[in-house]
């Protein structure tokens, strides 16, 4: 099975658009922390300079696209120092009515940037070893996109429906979304060496098979031995492995990933909470209330009533 893919349907990974801007110099906007999202920023006119740190300052021009992952708070502007109020003021002061189109200022709209800002959102509680192992920011440049056919096509085809079709470019921007996420990390590899770890073990022959048939059978009675002979390996050799390349040990890994499964059913369906043990590889419903609640704050039922 596709482990990435079986990761991402977890987290409930979607993607929205929340606007498509006309910006005329001078301008600046400051973009708000926001929990479980990964932000982006696809230039197709002007150019425009991203903060995401105290030291860190990108610049972006036609066809250049920005990932930041973790939702932290950045400034976009057309040139660097500029004062950036937050968005909710450049919203406000701009008119915007959710029409797709934020505009500000009323310069040439030829020499205008105009940029697709969206994002995509995962599961509350949503956590993996490549979650944590994503950088501040990974950036995919025209030159990168002409390397990846099948990415810049993507992109090309987002960059269409957003501006000729913007009435059905929500459903559109959700269908890609998958593609366009994946394909950045897969981007970002060569950019992030923690990142190129965790990813290059998904591709490894025998810690690859290993994650796959965790997460075919979450629910399975695995240990150590037991995952570490249908690899071909020796169990010290399997567990060190594991753990240099995804970053946890392999018993830890799969208590982390069943609960998030867990944590997918007790939202996405009406399974009885036993029952959700129990496909989560629980024997015991008492032994199962205790790690999500340690895992995530709050017991099972109280997880499903705040979903509902």
């Amino acid at each position: 099975m596709d482990v990435l893919e079986d990761i991402f349907d977890t987290f409930a990974l979607r993607g929205a658009l929340y606007f498509r801007t006309d910006f005329s110099a001078p301008w600046a906007v400051t973009v708000p922390d926001y929990e479980q999202v990964a932000r982006f920023h696809l230039v197709v006119q002007g150019r425009c300079h991203v903060r995401t740190g105290v030291d860190e300052t990108v610049e972006l021009g036609p066809g250049d696209l920005i990932l930041i992952p973790r939702g932290q708070s950045h400034e976009l502007s057309d040139q660097p120092g500029r004062d950036a109020p937050p968005l909710e003021t450049v919203l406000q002061d701009a008119g915007y009515e959710d029409d797709n189109v934020l505009v500000v200022g009323s310069g040439n709209p030829s020499a205008s940037t105009q940029m697709v800002c969206g994002h995509f959102s995962f599961r509350q509680g949503a956590d993996h070893p490549i979650l944590r192992a994503l950088p501040n920011f990974i950036v995919a440049s025209a030159a990168d996109r002409a390397k990846e056919p099948l990415f810049d096509e993507t992109l090309r085809l987002l960059t269409r429906r957003v501006f000729q079709d913007a009435g059905r470019s929500a459903s559109a921007v959700r269908r890609m979304s998958e593609v366009i996420f994946i394909e950045l990390l897969r981007l970002g590899i060569g950019a992030d060496e923690h990142l190129a770890k965790v990813l290059g073990g998904l591709r490894d022959p025998q810690i690859g098979k290993a994650l796959e048939l965790i997460h075919k059978c979450p629910g399975d009675p695995w240990t150590v031995a037991t995952l570490a002979a249908e690899v071909g390996m020796s169990r010290s050799s399997f567990a060190d492995q594991f753990r240099q390349t995804v970053g946890l040990g392999p018993m830890h890994y799969l208590s982390d990933w069943r609960l998030q499964k867990a944590l997918s059913l007790l939202t996405d369906s009406q399974l009885p909470v036993q029952q959700v043990a129990a496909l989560a590889g629980y024997r015991s419903p008492a032994a199962f209330t205790r790690a999500f609640s340690d895992k995530f704050g709050v017991a099972p039922t109280q997880m499903r009533r705040q979903s509902a």
